[in-house]
């Protein structure tokens, strides 16, 4: 394989359509903190998403490498069974676990020089360890957490505290209180994200014994779970105006109006409920579409309205 071609293929493990959702999560966390009154940094923001890239960009590479005997069970797509690079060139499954490895380490770096540049608490350091270590021990001994049924509950803690956490702490200084306001929903739909991507993965995971809830209940309990999901954080974001007696710089009817959008291709992936993989991954593109298309409008109204209110 020639050098040009090499680099090309080891550029697909990282899978870059991933790696921009977490930068959607992120940039709502910060947007949130300077609703809440933090003083807008452009450039803190930036460093800070540089702290968070590699540890993102490290998942796809361990993954990939230590999913490879399940992948080679799979028919890869652009949303599910891995990259399929390494079962095509294990050759390069070596290359792509030490990328993993300086990737976390490139992380780690930035994570310090950002904590002495702006005179962060030592305790900074510490959540982008266990970031990057959730990240590693998704797939990678001797936790293996996916393969223990703990993956759902891993993709929960990032996509719910971790990601817009990290965010809200690099735009706000600290971590309060109404920085929190946001996790219930967040980590909803972190459980309907995880659940979609395995739910064309069944069989392979089944003969890799790779004990994802999908893989354990089937996809019928996963198009429930992810239905279900998908109704209480938009019901959260309706009934929270009710359950609070704090005003905040946000009209949360508008994020309900938008979240609307998976909880209609959740709704019909229950009411269909496929059963056949070609059928399921139709309805897996159409959840993960909205989701998508969600995430980048929410962001853009928490955006703009901390940039009308400055």
């Amino acid at each position: 394989m020639k050098r040009s071609e090499l680099v090309i293929q080891l550029f697909r493990v990282a899978r870059p359509q991933f790696v921009i959702s977490g930068l959607a999560i992120f940039i709502f966390g910060a947007s949130w903190a300077v609703l809440l009154g933090a003083p807008f940094s452009p450039s803190r923001i930036l460093f800070g998403y540089l702290v968070l890239l590699p540890a993102h960009l490290s998942v796809s590479y361990s993954n990939d490498y230590f999913d490879v005997e399940v992948d080679k069970y799979n028919k890869h797509s652009f949303l599910s069974g891995g990259s399929g690079i390494l079962v095509d060139h294990p050759g390069l499954r070596k290359p792509a676990v030490w990328i993993a490895m300086g990737l976390i380490l490139v992380s780690l770096v930035l994570g310090i020089v950002f904590q002495i540049k702006y005179s962060y608490p030592v305790w900074f350091s510490g959540f982008v360890v266990l970031g990057n270590l959730l990240g590693w021990f998704y797939s990678a001994p001797p936790l293996k957490l996916a393969y223990r049924g703990l993956g759902e509950l891993s993709m929960i803690l990032s996509v719910g505290l971790l990601l817009p956490g990290f965010g809200f702490l690099v735009a706000g200084g600290l971590i309060i209180q109404d920085g929190l306001l946001f996790c219930v929903p967040l980590m909803l739909y972190g459980l309907a994200f995880i659940l979609t991507v395995e739910i064309p993965d069944m069989e392979s995971d089944r003969m890799g014994n790779k004990r994802t809830w999908i893989a354990r209940k089937g996809r019928g309990f996963g198009y429930a779970m992810i239905a279900s999901a998908l109704l209480f954080a938009t019901l959260f974001f309706f009934c929270l105006p009710w359950l609070t007696f704090r005003s905040y710089p946000v009209d949360f009817r508008i994020l309900g109006i938008l979240s609307l959008l998976p909880l209609g291709a959740g709704w019909v992936g229950l009411l269909k409920r496929p059963v056949e993989k070609r059928s399921a991954t139709r309805i897996v593109y159409g959840i993960m579409i909205t989701l998508a298309v969600f995430t980048i409008l929410a962001d853009g109204y928490m955006v703009y309205t901390s940039l009308t209110q400055m």
